[in-house]
């Protein structure tokens, strides 16, 4: 399958844990970093989502923020610490692409919150990704 969204991560899950509707999926990264998706109850159980699953995680870029560092007192559960390896800026928007342990995410943000954040080649950044913005694709045959 073929698909548009660049960020694309794999890992395998750690835990699940169901509510009435939707259900906080953990997964491991191969960094060691942990990622959480918040996703339907039915979709843990089409794709057969249990501990030990090998997933890919999905993320828009746009979904994706950065930090020049990470931020207490905020929801967002998933901050993944990297490196921002190339800027491309293009009018209003900036693509950054960010090595987080070897593995790389594009944010999209405003070409005035790369200037801002002073971002260059090589700054250290956090990537903040909303659990709720985490899509997950399931490897293992079901």
């Amino acid at each position: 399958m073929s698909l548009s969204i660049r960020n694309q991560l794999p890992g395998t899950v750690t835990s699940v844990t169901e509510g009435s509707v939707m259900a906080a999926v953990k997964l491991r990264l191969a960094d060691g970093q942990e990622l959480t998706a918040a996703v339907t109850r039915d979709a843990v159980k089409e794709l057969g989502i249990a501990m030990g699953t090998q997933v890919r995680a999905l993320v828009k870029s746009t979904e994706v923020a950065l930090a020049t560092g990470p931020v207490a007192g905020l929801s967002i559960r998933n901050q993944l610490p990297g490196t921002v390896t190339e800027i491309s800026l293009g009018g209003a928007m900036a693509g950054v692409r960010v090595s987080v342990d070897g593995t790389e995410l594009l944010a999209a943000i405003t070409a005035d919150a790369a200037a801002d954040l002073g971002l260059t080649t090589g700054s250290p950044v956090v990537a903040l990704i909303k659990s709720t913005e985490v899509s997950l694709d399931a490897l293992d045959a079901v």
